[in-house]
């Protein structure tokens, strides 16, 4: 279990008011889209513990006496994230890992998941970029056939690695691009802005990928971060991003360029002050298409069920808000058309059963 601020985050979760009637399990059971999830980020203490043991590789000390992840801030939980990944050895490895992910989301009514990977923290290791892609790629057809979920994966490029290595990155790519819909930026935004991968960006989008791009919330020259993400790269979504709210202008142009926002609120409540749900309904009720979902699972407490009920608890959303939500999600993925539209009638019939809005 994480730690808030010396709190665990569930800590956090039962002080604020309670789910309307029924809500918590009309969340849980609404079928889900889920476009923000770090499959290194999946990555369960005792599934670290067992990759450990499989490859014969040492762990440090928990911090946590529970036997999870413990930090108070994106500072400390990236010196924890990264050094996590190196019991991810083998093709076998990244298989289960993002085979538990997929069995977990299935369980939790997601129909489609788009997950982002991050290869170069895994080369850069001296793990082949065949092993990362061939085991995550096994996990998509693998849960496609066992639980008809389905999935793609987003290659992120490390934005405080160099140009040079991303630019080797998305060549290393070309071969697997038929199983990488696209691309991101993650990583630490200090120093890092979206501009200084403008041309790599450009050469992802000429090779045929789509293009997301991590604009964390509250980090040095968040807006301007955001308007080079959506004015000169001209991405087709933002993950986080709900700092757009500083200028009426970009959230104008988001709105009308139907650009999504992925947002993450328990991850927010660890890494920022708070999970920025106020700013989340916000932008909802303004028509930009802003989506929840749950980034690190493990290291923030929550799987996307439990970031839907966080943030319907704590910004008060009833349930046209959260199927709202939900419609957003399902309209800015990247499906085709008549996936989309199943998906959406599989939402409106589950609302008109359960009795939400249509």
């Amino acid at each position: 279990m994480v730690l808030l601020s010396g709190r665990r985050l569930t800590d956090r979760v039962t002080t604020t008011p309670a789910l309307a009637d029924g809500l918590a399990d009309f969340i849980a059971g609404m079928p889900k889209a889920e476009l923000h999830v770090h499959l290194e980020g999946t990555l369960e203490p005792a599934m670290r513990r067992e990759l450990a043991i499989r490859n014969s590789i040492a762990l440090p000390a928990e911090t946590d006496a529970g036997g999870g992840f413990a930090y108070t801030d994106l500072s400390s939980f990236l010196a924890a994230y990264y050094p996590n990944m190196a019991v991810l050895q083998t093709e076998r490895d990244f298989f289960d890992l993002a085979y538990a992910y997929l069995a977990m989301a299935a369980s939790q009514g997601v129909r489609h998941t788009e997950m982002f990977f991050d290869p170069q923290a895994h080369t850069s290791r001296g793990v082949d970029f065949s092993a990362v892609i061939t085991g995550y790629h096994r996990a998509v057809v693998s849960a496609q056939r066992d639980f008809g979920l389905s999935a793609e994966l987003i290659l992120c490029f490390l934005r405080d690695h160099s140009v040079e290595s991303a630019e080797h990155t998305l060549e290393e790519s070309l071969r697997y691009k038929t199983w990488i819909i696209g691309v991101g930026l993650d990583s630490d935004e200090r120093g890092n802005p979206p501009a200084r991968f403008a041309g790599v960006f450009a050469s992802a989008r000429a090779a045929g990928y789509l293009l997301t791009m991590h604009c964390d919330v509250d980090q040095d020259d968040s807006i301007e971060h955001i308007r080079q993400a959506i004015e000169d790269i001209e991405v087709d979504r933002i993950d986080h991003g709900t700092n757009i709210l500083e200028d009426p202008r970009l959230v104008a142009l988001a709105r009308e360029r139907g650009i999504g926002l992925t947002s993450c609120p328990l991850s927010n409540a660890v890494v920022s002050d708070g999970g920025k749900t106020a700013e989340i309904a916000e932008l909802l009720r303004a028509g930009v298409k802003v989506t929840v979902n749950s980034d690190d699972p493990p290291y923030f407490g929550g799987y996307v069920t439990e970031n839907l009920q966080f943030a319907a608890r704590e910004a008060g959303l009833g349930i046209d808000d959260v199927l709202q939500l939900q419609r957003n999600a399902f309209e800015i993925a990247w499906i085709t058309d008549a996936m989309r539209e199943a998906l959406l009638a599989e939402l409106d019939d589950y609302a008109a059963t359960r009795g939400g809005a249509q």
